[in-house]
């Protein structure tokens, strides 16, 4: 690559390649193994081709641009799914699980306790101690149903 004296070009760019992909696994997001990938396969067509420093250059920017398209139209066709969904979903994991009222729900707003934390909640009106169960989010809102105490049949009436 001009001036760096004995070292060869191909294992500057095997280099770039290997510190790129070093990086990618301290920085967050997936765009730079696709630079490293295009670093290395620079490298090799360097040692091969034994190409000058602007093709070489030329090579990386056009490699880089191919990698980075090709990996954003793959991942777009497939994304990755992850095995938790609601991992960085609060209120979403707290859907099915009760509460206890906290500040009476009057007028169809009020607060409930749930875990360590009170949380704004819109439901029918019920009072201070109830038990409601979490049906859904609204922003930072929790949806609440009251629970009933006594189990009930498909008619309605008090199972015996």
């Amino acid at each position: 690559m001009g001036d760096l004296g004995s070292v060869d070009a191909p294992w500057i760019w095997v280099t770039i390649g290997l510190v790129l992909g070093a990086l990618e696994l301290v920085v967050p997001g997936v765009y730079l193994i696709w630079l490293a990938v295009a670093a290395l396969i620079t490298g090799l067509l360097t040692f091969v081709l034994d190409l000058g420093l602007v093709v070489q250059v030329i090579n990386f920017i056009f490699l880089s641009l191919i990698a980075v398209y090709s990996a954003k139209r793959f991942l777009q066709d497939r994304p990755i799914e992850s095995i938790d969904p609601l991992m960085n979903n609060r209120s979403g994991r707290m859907i099915g699980q009760t509460a206890v009222v906290t500040q009476a729900l009057d007028g169809g707003s009020g607060r409930v306790r749930f875990g360590d934390g009170e949380w704004i909640a819109r439901g029918p009106d019920l009072a201070v101690g109830a038990r409601v169960r979490i049906i859904g989010s609204d922003g930072t809102k929790l949806l609440v149903e009251p629970v009933d105490l006594i189990a009930r049949d498909e008619t309605g009436s008090p199972a015996s």
